[in-house]
């Protein structure tokens, strides 16, 4: 697509502008942990501490939404309430964009949609809760998050507390390997689990500072590799939940997922809010704890990508 021809469909808010004018690090935040990811109003509020932590830590943060046929890279106060009380807003991954904007609905983006949104407006640092994966029993239903193909082509760095416990890690990351994505864990060896701060399985690389993982974007990129980082930075140890306990409620609430008949892009909201009923708002904290966590790391990202 031509720079003109883009441009039509971004729209930036003032403080995103002004940032990139100014040549000031920004980062991505998606607007599906607001729409679909949180229940009313602490959606709200988090996206909006999560945006402070972003601008506390020397950057800018750009939560990006789809909005009367433009994508919106940067929200107002006003936009971040619409999605947060909004029931309409569709979920919106890379087949969906193109349906979202020329008709102009109300489009929370997923980890993939973000990533090619950020993409098109050049922002190399997107900061989320944690990216999709592949699904327990994908090797009947074939249920693969759109996220990871989005992660083998889309050059932005996501900076997650892992992937979700409710899918099949393993799979999850031998998929990452087949199609040459790097995972960078922060801090330790393993890679997290959302929730929990150990999968059980060993992340590629560790690299614990922005200066290192900046170098290593640059290094990937110069060299023409194409396609995202996963860096995964494990929710702090105090705010994890124990892993036994996650497992069980996770299976449980799987369980009446398949009873009930839920599937595709159904099924990770309805786990969540299910795990954070069994929890008694236990892993919703978790939860908030992990993305604020991540605002730092991505801020500290996008600061040491912009000194490089």
């Amino acid at each position: 697509m031509s720079e003109e021809k883009m441009q039509q469909y971004l729209q930036f808010s003032q403080e995103v502008q002004q940032a990139i004018a100014d040549g000031r690090p920004v980062v991505a935040l998606e607007s599906t942990i607001i729409s679909h990811g949180m229940p009313y109003p602490q959606n709200v509020q988090t996206a909006r501490e999560v945006e402070q932590i972003i601008r506390d830590h020397g950057a800018v943060p750009a939560t990006i939404a789809i909005m009367n046929g433009r994508i919106h890279i940067g929200l107002s106060d006003a936009d971040l309430e619409l999605l947060g009380q909004s029931r309409d807003a569709i979920k919106v991954s890379r087949r969906d964009l193109p349906y979202v904007l020329s008709e102009k609905k109300l489009g929370a983006t997923t980890v993939a949609a973000t990533m090619i949104c950020a993409a098109l407006a050049n922002i190399p640092v997107f900061v989320t809760g944690g990216i999709g994966g592949v699904h327990r029993g994908a090797e009947t239903s074939f249920d693969i998050s759109a996220d990871l193909q989005e992660l083998a082509q889309t050059s932005v760095a996501v900076v997650c507390a892992g992937a979700k416990s409710i899918l099949d890690l393993g799979l999850t990351l031998e998929y990452l390997e087949t199609h040459g994505v790097p995972v960078v864990s922060v801090g330790q060896e393993a890679f997290p689990a959302f929730f929990t701060r150990n999968s059980g399985f060993k992340a590629d690389f560790r690299l614990d500072t922005p200066e290192q993982q900046a170098a290593f974007l640059k290094t990937k990129w110069e060299l023409g590799l194409q396609g995202g980082v996963v860096i995964a930075n494990p929710v702090p140890e105090a705010d994890a939940m124990p892993e036994a306990e996650i497992e069980a409620m996770t299976n449980q609430a799987l369980a009446e997922a398949e009873q009930q008949g839920i599937g595709g892009k159904a099924v990770t909201p309805f786990l969540l809010a299910r795990i954070k009923e069994l929890t008694a708002g236990r892993s919703l904290t978790t939860n908030i704890a992990l993305v604020k966590n991540n605002a730092v790391c991505g801020a500290r990202l996008a600061a040491a990508l912009k000194q490089i």
